[in-house]
């Protein structure tokens, strides 16, 4: 462990977020995890609760402020499927303006805002790495099925800006990691609707996936910035 490294989870509040702060806590790598959210729990030992709201630009940057520079590790991990009843799309008939606009403000636009605001707070003489949850069905290359259109683009948008963030990064911080991660079906709200049609073996508790992904961000170097990894290690395509 460096002394003094510090972790940020953004969308702690449960599922995958609350499962990566619980294993950071437990690793004993990190001197301090701030585990951030619209609801934060309060402060236990090593972690520190805080208020953040991704769609509030304002949140985000107060945020960043509050806990200030040096960073070791930034994990991005909210992230929207369905709401109020309303279900990923199947065809362009369901199409819905407002709801789009919904799924990109969460999925897309607010990951860019932490970006933002939380980069430059990365230690500059050492690795780090910043994070954000994405999805396989974010591949273009990959899509055969169609269908699920807002999440689907909302990702892949997400993807991009990963890159291109990492491509930037690398001018300042040669050993900084912007990843995105695909962290497999897990047994959350978010993917709740759909898990009866997954094998047993495909869906994953949070904390598996949580353990997976920290393992897969463990064993990233420098010159994997910008790609997308699934929960086993898998480089995703674009």
């Amino acid at each position: 462990m460096v002394i003094g490294a510090r972790a940020v989870v953004i969308g702690a509040g449960g599922g995958i977020g609350a499962a990566l702060v619980a294993a950071l806590q437990a690793s004993a790598r990190f001197e301090h995890v701030y585990a951030l959210s619209r609801h934060p729990s309060p402060d236990t030992g090593s972690v520190s609760g805080g208020i953040i709201d991704v769609t509030d630009e304002a949140s985000i940057q107060a945020a960043a402020e509050q806990i200030g520079s040096p960073l070791d590790l930034v994990i991005i991990a909210t992230g929207i499927l369905h709401e109020d009843g309303r279900m990923p799309e199947k065809a362009l008939r369901e199409l819905d303006g407002a709801m789009l606009a919904r799924i990109f403000e969460i999925n897309t636009i607010g990951p860019a805002l932490v970006l933002k605001h939380f980069s430059p707070l990365l230690a500059m003489d050492r690795r780090t790495v910043v994070a954000t949850l994405s999805a396989r069905v974010g591949s273009i290359s990959d899509n055969r099925s169609g269908g699920w259109y807002s999440y689907r683009a909302s990702k892949a948008a997400l993807n991009m800006i990963v890159k291109s963030a990492a491509i930037e990064l690398r001018r300042s911080r040669p050993q900084a990691i912007c990843t995105a991660l695909h962290p497999g079906t897990v047994d959350t709200a978010l993917s709740k609707p759909f898990q009866v049609r997954v094998p047993a073996d495909k869906l994953f508790t949070a904390q598996f996936s949580a353990d997976r992904l920290l393992a897969v961000l463990a064993e990233l170097e420098p010159k994997d910035t910008g790609e997308i990894f699934a929960w086993d290690g898998d480089r995703i395509q674009p």
